[in-house]
């Protein structure tokens, strides 16, 4: 291998800019070719009743580990196996009733061949995905998806590259198919996600972050405001709920307290229901936090009370409790 010490910074760029011609004229054929075998696959593996085990070599290896985890991701339930591995042992991960979606550009992978005969003794039906659909890969399945390209994005028409490109775009469409028939959905998508945004936003319920007991600043109606003032900075939530047999019946915040200092108010002849505002913002402690977010946001302010089925005060939940648990 050689090496110039002199960049050529416009061949680069022309060099990117036809890499993503190539590609995507490389998609559009693969759009247009798209046949009855697609259809074919996914019907398939709505009724499987087993795993989508994948399979593939090389660069195609890494994609089908991208495959695996989008199918995994999206309802349909998939694992990567080698198939040199499965050579050697591996091959006891595929059972009755999984389909394997084998993924070779040439198809004609030693590997794929000295493990096709076994899998096909098992009654384990295969996808090819490939980019010849007469090799022997082909042969051997029941179902052949191609993936051929015209020519690779690389100069020298080696390297896989666009041949890559539409193996992963096929993946996509097999998955994005398969989901929509399946009628996933965001919740569906969350629970395979418990630890992204979306996770957070959609499985957090205001009872998993609400304070609760001991914790909530609770007065009674005939409470003198001092007393209440005391309860406030005792619980350190900026604020205080005033409750009668269970129910919240208002809330006096840190910025009610400066609203009455401003307007010179003598504070110690004041009780909490004269006090309060009569109107707190409450939410279930079965809904979702992130619902109980967009209400803080919409009438701007830091808290909210959390009701169970019959009204009664359960907890209450503030902007600190939501960004801790990163759901803002």
């Amino acid at each position: 291998m050689s090496s110039s010490p002199d960049f050529d910074s416009q061949r680069a760029l022309s060099l990117a800019r036809t890499t993503f011609t190539i590609e995507a004229q490389a998609l559009l054929g693969l759009r247009d070719r798209l046949d009855d075998a697609f259809l074919a696959v996914v019907q398939h593996l709505l009724r499987l009743q087993g795993r989508v085990v994948v399979m593939g070599m090389g660069k195609s290896g890494h994609v089908g580990r991208k495959i695996a985890a989008t199918l995994a991701s999206t309802g349909t339930p998939a694992f990567f196996v080698h198939p040199a591995e499965a050579a050697h042992g591996d091959l006891g991960m595929v059972t009755v009733g999984d389909v394997v979606l084998a993924i070779s550009n040439s198809g004609e992978s030693d590997e794929f061949n000295a493990i096709l005969p076994a899998i096909r003794r098992l009654g384990v039906d295969v996808v090819a995905m490939t980019g010849r659909p007469h090799s022997t890969l082909a042969r051997h399945a029941n179902w052949v998806l191609s993936t051929a390209v015209d020519q690779e994005a690389c100069p020298l028409n080696l390297a896989p590259t666009a041949s890559t490109t539409a193996q992963i775009a096929m993946g996509d469409a097999l998955a994005v198919a398969l989901l929509d028939a399946r009628g996933f959905r965001e919740h569906d998508f969350a629970r395979s996600h418990p630890g992204g945004a979306l996770g957070r936003k959609l499985l957090m319920h205001v009872r998993d972050l609400m304070r609760t007991g001991e914790a909530l600043p609770c007065v009674a109606p005939d409470q003198r405001l001092l007393g209440m003032m005391h309860v406030m900075s005792q619980k350190g939530l900026g604020f205080a709920v005033i409750v009668q047999e269970g129910r919240p019946l208002g809330i006096f915040t840190d910025g009610d307290l400066r609203r009455l200092i401003e307007a010179g108010a003598e504070l110690r002849s004041l009780r909490a229901q004269d006090v309060m505002n009569p109107e707190p913002k409450l939410v279930r402690a079965d809904g979702l936090a992130v619902d109980a977010a967009i209400l803080m946001e919409q009438h701007r302010i830091t808290s909210v009370l959390a009701i169970d089925d019959d009204g009664c005060l359960v907890g209450a939940l503030n902007t600190n409790d939501l960004m801790r648990a990163k759901v803002i």
